[in-house]
């Protein structure tokens, strides 16, 4: 509904209703605007260009022409989150999806169909058993024992749409269901930009497990156990770490540590914990390792993966974007448009599209 929208785009830009109305050069009053927030009355298409460039939204996030929305959005992290970093995570994540949606449309395809590894969701009875978890998804999805290369490109294959964006302080992700119009519900991953690729990595596979873990089986502490636990055997599967550092060690170097953590492309610390789970270490090897060698990786990742000047380039959702260019090739959309859904300068859509200067020069025969 627009006036779900108006509430949280102004909520999203921490503006009071008077302060909107301000921003709008009082083209309508406070009270008006609140009216409007409450369903009372419907904004005219002008008041409504003027919203949407006051709260710095696009008309058609303001519109809701697809009438979806977001449920089951929760924050693993609820330190430092305030009602407007909610709504301005879930402003970011509407208007992706609309746009997302939008391009489906625009080339006649159906959203991706989300490919549950599970005909229903898991019960578990312990933490321990998110490790079969891992084991069973990894089969049904037929990823045999070696290392996952890219974890956002494994679920966007599976069908999940995963956006990577700034999200508030100590908040590494979340997942949510986008709610359409007699249609099935479609599964989000948000992932936070601020973070290493290496956390990134291990916050997709742990709110995987979110997706595919009841509920109501574990209590809340209990359930972010094993969803680390699932996310640890997804990425380091047990029989290949073993077969990688053996099944029992006294003790391990630095250096070996390093090449694990880039074949694995896991956090230095995710990769110590996951020798503890499966006991190739012990809790006294575990425990010296972060008093010496690893005595900062809960706080600095070691050897980052990524450079932190180029953080959220690598092993990036890469599908809207390829339909974009689908679309701009077929001339089912213009340039303009591209550049609006992309939310890149035209420019920089058009080198997108042809390559760099030169590519097309045109040579004499």
């Amino acid at each position: 509904m627009i006036a779900d929208r108006i509430r949280l785009a102004r909520c999203k830009a921490g503006l009071s209703l008077r302060d909107l109305s301000t921003a709008m050069d009082g083209r309508v009053t406070a009270q008006a605007i609140g009216k409007y927030e409450r369903g009372e009355s419907t904004p005219s298409s002008g008041v409504l260009l003027a919203l949407a460039k006051a709260l710095d939204v696009s008309l058609s996030y303001l519109l809701d022409t697809q009438g979806i929305a977001l449920s089951g959005v929760e924050f693993r992290t609820k330190a430092n989150t305030t009602a407007r970093d909610r709504a301005q995570v879930e402003t970011e994540v509407l208007e992706w999806v609309e746009r997302y949606l939008q391009i489906e449309r625009i080339l006649e395809r159906d959203s991706a169909e989300w490919q549950c590894p599970l005909p229903s969701v898991r019960l578990l009875r312990s933490v321990g058993d998110a490790e079969q978890l891992a084991n069973d998804v990894r089969e049904k999805w037929e990823l045999g024992l070696d290392p996952i290369p890219n974890m956002t490109e494994l679920l966007e294959e599976k069908g999940l749409k995963v956006l990577t964006v700034p999200l508030p302080a100590r908040v590494s992700g979340f997942t949510c269901l986008v709610q359409r119009c007699e249609a099935t519900p479609l599964p989000v991953i948000v992932v936070s930009n601020q973070f290493t690729l290496e956390r990134r990595r291990l916050t997709l596979a742990h709110e995987l497990a979110h997706r595919l873990v009841d509920t109501e089986s574990l209590a809340d502490k209990d359930e972010e156990k094993a969803a680390n636990v699932f996310a640890g055997a997804l990425l380091m599967p047990r029989t290949h770490l073993e077969r990688e550092v053996g099944k029992h060690r006294n003790a391990i170097g630095y250096k070996e540590l390093i090449d694990l953590k880039r074949i694995y492309r896991v956090s230095g610390a995710a990769l110590l914990v996951r020798l503890r789970q499966i006991e190739v270490i012990s809790d006294a090897t575990l425990t010296y390792a972060f008093q010496s060698i690893a005595r900062t990786w809960r706080s600095q990742e070691p050897d980052e993966l990524e450079p932190s000047t180029a953080r959220g380039s690598m092993e990036r959702a890469q599908r809207f974007e390829r339909l974009c260019y689908w679309a701009l090739a077929e001339g089912l959309i213009s340039l303009s448009k591209a550049s609006e859904l992309l939310r890149a300068s035209i420019s920089d859509v058009e080198r997108g599209l042809k390559g760099p200067p030169g590519t097309h020069a045109h040579h004499r025969q």
